[in-house]
């Protein structure tokens, strides 16, 4: 393990973190995880642990951990996309060539459903932008 740990560790959960300040200043030369705050990513609430107050140090280093956790998040949406235009282009291959009439009929239905509310979604945004645009 390497010698140089960071002052503060987070703990990710699915709608945020639990915030750890840690400690290796002891006299049992053992990491100590102090809980300090709890974040919510969504809506960006920071709670201290217990009866805790938080110092400006902490509030600026769990900032930044919220501000870069929302910009990993957004990238990871963007990259699940792109797989799932993979994963249709995948499945076309296989509607075409492999696939039996039996796991046709499996399929059909719930992927007809799932593309016509997924087009229905992204034509209606893009004629938003579309009509914002020409108003600008």
């Amino acid at each position: 393990m390497s010698g140089d740990l960071p002052d503060y560790y987070f703990r990710v959960r699915e709608n945020g973190a639990l915030v750890f300040r840690i400690d290796t200043e002891n006299r049992q030369r053992r990491i100590d995880m102090d809980q300090i705050a709890v974040v919510n990513i969504r809506n960006g609430e920071i709670k201290p642990h217990g009866d805790r107050s938080l110092s400006d140090e902490d509030m600026e280093v769990i900032q930044g951990w919220i501000n870069d956790r929302r910009e990993v998040l957004e990238e990871r949406d963007v990259d699940d996309i792109l797989r799932a235009v993979d994963h249709m282009n995948l499945a076309t291959q296989w509607a075409q060539s492999r696939a039996t009439d039996d796991q046709l009929e499996t399929v059909t239905d719930a992927l007809l459903l799932a593309m016509h509310d997924l087009r229905t979604v992204l034509v209606r945004k893009k004629a938003d932008r579309l009509m914002k645009a020409n108003k600008d």
